[in-house]
């Protein structure tokens, strides 16, 4: 899996290859059956897949103080690409010189002149170009005239609604974790550095490893069970506190998980944490017992949720 400067000129030998264009921002259900179908084009003409991606999400350009709304990062999603087959993943860099383009200039400079696509393959309501002129109709005449395919994929529904990156995040705001679950196909992940904390966890027996939010959605603030994926692909079953940890000052937002019978040091490394079940709320507890005791309920619950949910 090759990660490409979708600005620059690909590789000779992933030249010629079927893109599958999109923001693929958590490779739900619906950015699956895009990718799928530009991979067995692909395969059927011999030809390399390239998945091609924005980054930073547009909506972050246009409107920067936007709360933070991401689902998965640029890494995550090469794996996610990967996975479902595809070559190589084309990263277009979204600032202001890329908003200005027309959509005709976005495809002859960038997918004609720098990917040299020989066929691309959208969901059927994807826009581009400046004011997002581009329509999949543009895309059709511009295929016409450059010589590539065009093929078209529709929404994708599920219990009855089309799955969307909004649903998925309405669902993670409302602590659902189940339906986010069926829509991404997987657990909603977040992948961070193990970060030193102030060590309290510790004390009361509960280490936790600590992970910032960064630019992730923010899930309901509260208690979930989890698991953790490790580096040398160890997976850890826990409970995870998410939230800014109302019993202690100051106030600070962070995922803290701990992982039952689990000893070692994570300082440092990347992990992911999956969100598999939601719990209950936060709250604040008076006394440092008090606060053991709901961890100590909290643990056994969480065990009890993962024991039905396979790894």
């Amino acid at each position: 899996m090759q990660r490409l400067d979708g600005g620059a000129a690909v590789p000779d030998a992933l030249a010629g290859g079927i893109v599958a264009l999109g923001n693929f921002d958590g490779f739900h259900i619906g950015h699956q059956a895009v990718i799928g179908q530009a991979v067995g084009w692909a395969r059927r003409e011999g030809r390399p897949a390239i998945v091609a991606t924005f980054d930073p999400h547009p909506v972050r350009h246009f409107r920067p103080d936007a709360p933070p709304f991401r689902l998965t990062t640029l890494d995550q999603r090469e794996r996610l690409f990967a996975s479902a087959g595809a070559d190589a993943m084309a990263v277009f860099h979204f600032d202001a010189g890329l908003a200005a383009l027309t959509a005709e200039a976005f495809v002859s400079e960038r997918l004609v002149g720098a990917l040299h696509i020989a066929g691309v393959v959208t969901g059927s309501d994807f826009t581009f170009g400046n004011r997002k002129g581009g329509t999949v109709a543009t895309l059709a005449a511009a295929g016409q005239a450059y010589g590539f395919g065009v093929e078209t994929v529709g929404p994708v529904a599920f219990d009855g609604e089309v799955v969307s990156s909004t649903r998925i995040r309405d669902a993670l705001k409302a602590g659902d974790m189940a339906t986010a679950a069926k829509l991404l196909t997987r657990p909603f992940a977040i992948e961070g550095v193990v970060q030193h904390g102030d060590k309290i966890g510790r004390t009361i027996g509960y280490p936790t490893a600590n992970i910032d939010m960064g630019k992730y959605l923010r899930p309901a603030y509260g208690i979930y069970a989890v698991r953790g994926r490790l580096p040398d692909g160890r997976v850890l079953d826990g409970a995870a506190n998410l939230g800014i940890r109302p019993s202690f000052d100051p106030p600070r937002e962070m995922l803290e998980s701990y992982f039952f019978d689990f000893t070692g040091d994570l300082y440092g490394q990347t992990i992911a944490v999956e969100l598999v079940a939601y719990l209950r709320p936060e709250a604040k507890f008076d006394t440092l017992d008090a606060l053991t005791a709901q961890m100590d309920a909290d643990c056994a619950q969480a065990r009890r949720a993962l024991s039905a949910q396979h790894p």
